[in-house]
């Protein structure tokens, strides 16, 4: 299960020039107000922007090669190492930790700066990092130490990048309206990454091993780079405020839009839930398929990149649900198929081909899922932010959601080494269906149009 949202993608979705207004709710985001429909517009949308074709073209292909990093990364661990869950929980928590202590500092810096420059040196510090494991792995000094420091050192990278990137997208799509049709190119592409990824991954860390074929993806974050530096673009500095801020002010007027907004602030609570469990359940899960039900490197790939199908149907279909549903009802569906999805993982038996099977439907459903929840939810977050205020929302975002994925990684090792993996793996399962509960309850879950922008504070 990959990270749900700016998963991320980056995390991180919906479609169509054409699409519903880019509208509307104060930052106490009680109402829903319908916007009116956006004008029709002639000639294909942003498939005339060159310079976002550029941008999607560049992070398409880091996307491409993160996967890599996603599954040898942990399997250098496995497989190099031979961690235990507990090591396993630890490497994940180290990725994870910098967004709790670093994210909001971040967000402040960003929203002061141009972004793409950030974006840049961000980039270029994880090529670096992640080019060090196959030199060091070269060498034959690469330990598990070692490998802890680059997986810390790549999260501190990914906050900056995660923090900068959905902030820049609005440079390159000036007309909010074209929101939606950008978030849903950019996460097809990300599905697509989930598809072929995993299987490419699982392919190269059999022929290279797990620290050798990371090198794919230190020259896939070159190539975006490139990209980067290719955009025309002219990125406005950042207006200046009137008197000078502390760190601490533009840190608690962030803090305070996300919080004081009923929306943002059920989107962020779900989302630490959401990340929290996914996080734990794919640790548990590459342990579980290695050493429980005894699957190769190449078969776990095959697996996740079968199952992410799921979310580039998702991508394909995330448009069109939004504007035949209520956002409200796209919202609830997703994120409910996002947290009932891991159930099937414990309870797949039977012989090899009859559990491989299983693993790739729970796959399918988190994916397909995932991709729709998070066209709702970006789009959303972008609606409601005014610009001023776009890198430290994000950052607010990031903060709970990767914070609770952070703490997955280690408990779910704690309780593996308590429970057993099989075990654990039920245990979570089952609590992660618990949160159904609160998402029936969200207001997010009754909203019917996207609400309006908020002022700026």
């Amino acid at each position: 299960m990959a990270i749900p949202e700016d998963t991320t993608t980056q995390t991180p979705d919906p479609e169509s020039a054409d699409a519903a207004e880019d509208a509307a709710g104060d930052t106490a985001g009680d109402t829903a107000v319908a916007g009116p429909a956006a004008p029709r517009r002639r000639g294909g949308g942003l498939w005339r922007n060159r310079d976002f074709l550029v941008f999607w073209t560049g992070e398409t292909l880091s996307l491409y090669g993160t996967q890599v990093t996603t599954l040898a990364l942990p399997l250098a661990a496995v497989l190099v190492f031979d961690a235990s869950a507990e090591e396993l929980g630890v490497l994940r928590f180290l990725q994870l930790v910098p967004f709790l202590g670093l994210a909001m500092l971040f967000g402040v810096w960003v929203d002061r700066v141009r972004k793409r420059p950030v974006m840049i040196g961000a980039n270029a510090a994880r090529m670096v990092l992640i080019g060090l494991v196959p030199a060091l792995s070269a060498a034959d000094v690469l330990n598990l130490p070692l490998l802890y420091a680059v997986a810390f050192g790549i999260g501190v990278a990914q906050v900056l990048f995660d923090v900068s990137w959905m902030s820049y997208v609005p440079v390159l799509v000036k007309d909010r309206r074209h929101l939606v049709e950008a978030n849903t190119k950019l996460s097809t592409t990300s599905s697509s990454a989930d598809v072929a990824g995993p299987g490419v991954a699982g392919v190269l860390v059999n022929a290279l091993t797990a620290p050798t074929a990371m090198a794919v993806n230190a020259v896939t974050y070159l190539l975006s780079i490139v990209s980067l530096l290719a955009i025309r673009t002219p990125e406005p500095r950042p207006a200046k405020p009137e008197r000078r801020r502390s760190i601490r002010a533009d840190l608690v007027e962030g803090l305070r839009f996300v919080f004081g907004s009923r929306l943002l602030r059920a989107i962020a609570l779900v989302g630490c839930a959401c990340n929290f469990f996914s996080v734990m359940i794919l640790s548990l899960f590459l342990l579980y398929a290695v050493r429980g039900q005894h699957l190769s490197a190449a078969t776990i790939g095959l697996v996740m990149g079968v199952g992410a199908v799921g979310g580039l149907a998702g991508s394909a279909v995330s448009g069109t649900v939004i504007r035949r549903v209520s956002v409200g009802r796209a919202y609830l569906v997703s994120v409910s198929g996002i947290f009932v999805a891991p159930l099937l993982i414990p309870a797949a038996g039977g012989s090899k081909l009859m559990v491989t099977g299983v693993f790739i439907a729970s796959f399918l459903v988190f994916y397909a899922s995932l991709s729709v929840a998070n066209v709702v939810i970006v789009s959303l977050r972008q609606t409601i932010t005014p610009d001023p205020l776009m890198a430290r929302m994000t950052a607010a975002m990031r903060t709970l959601m990767h914070g609770g994925g952070a703490l997955g990684g280690p408990v779910g090792g704690l309780l593996a080494g308590a429970l057993g993996l099989h075990e654990a793996l039920w245990l979570a399962a089952v609590l992660s269906a618990v949160m159904l509960v609160p998402i029936a309850l969200s207001p997010v879950s009754r909203l019917h149009e996207m609400p309006a922008p908020a002022p700026v504070p």
